[in-house]
């Protein structure tokens, strides 16, 4: 029997063990290694109310706001989340009104500004935002209040062990769903040291912006996600294993 390919989780922990059971389903070894620690903020929230509305864009987002001392006064509106994955996690933190919105930001801001709220928008953040959500609903005549409830600390080394692995071509692939951790790790194997990693690994991305920090330090074996969805990267997964792209 051919041995399994071995799979980089590049996720932070609390999202990677979810993507690392079902890289395990479908066969693959995953390796978790997170470009990015989860830290939670004391930013106040405001009174809740007057607000109309939750907006929410990562899983993340969901996690500070549920655990911060205020969060519990928001539970009973309406929640906006980028996509299932983000609005599952709402509802399992006690969210009662939770709509998906396609899996994009652009997807998102079109589902809040279509249904205009009736009053203020929650917008918890992250320190780094990959796109300008509360400018595109205050664009649009929406009232937003963005409170930075958490930050996502980047890694700064690898350890040994898998650097060791990554600079031997021990690894075959590696899944990106956002394009922040694609860019740390594409920093972190800049040296030349890795320039068989960069022409050899598979990188699995969840969409073109995501791949974009990999296309642009040359990593040559780059597979797109149908849809940005947790179940379409699951897809080329179970493509990568089976052998109907390339290794």
């Amino acid at each position: 029997m051919a041995e399994r390919r071995t799979v980089l989780v590049t996720r932070p922990r609390a999202d990677a063990e979810r993507t690392a059971a079902g890289l395990a389903a479908l066969g693959l070894e995953p390796i978790i290694a997170p470009m990015l620690e989860e830290r939670f903020t004391d930013v106040a929230l405001p009174d809740a109310g007057g607000f109309a509305a939750v907006a929410l864009t990562s899983a993340n987002g969901v996690r500070a706001l549920a655990a911060h001392p205020d969060g519990e006064n928001f539970a009973t509106l309406r929640v906006y989340a980028v996509g299932e994955h983000t609005a599952s996690e709402a509802r399992a933190a006690g969210f009662a009104q939770v709509s998906a919105a396609e899996g994009t930001l652009h997807d998102l801001s079109s589902r809040i500004i279509a249904d205009r709220p009736s009053g203020k928008i929650l917008y918890p953040a992250a320190h780094h935002q990959s796109g300008d959500l509360a400018g595109l609903l205050a664009g649009a005549g929406l009232v937003v209040d963005m409170r930075v409830l958490y930050q996502m600390q980047a890694a700064t080394v690898l350890a040994p062990d898998l650097a060791k692995r990554l600079a031997i071509g021990d690894i075959d692939g590696a899944v990106f769903y956002s394009r922040r951790t694609a860019e740390i790790f594409a920093g972190l194997v800049a040296s030349r040291d890795y320039g068989a990693l960069r022409a050899g690994i598979y990188c699995l991305c969840l969409s073109e912006n995501v791949a974009q920090p990999l296309i642009e330090s040359h990593f040559l074996r780059i597979g797109l996600a149908d849809y940005p969805s947790h179940e379409a990267m699951m897809t080329l997964a179970l493509a990568f294993a089976r052998d109907q792209i390339s290794p």
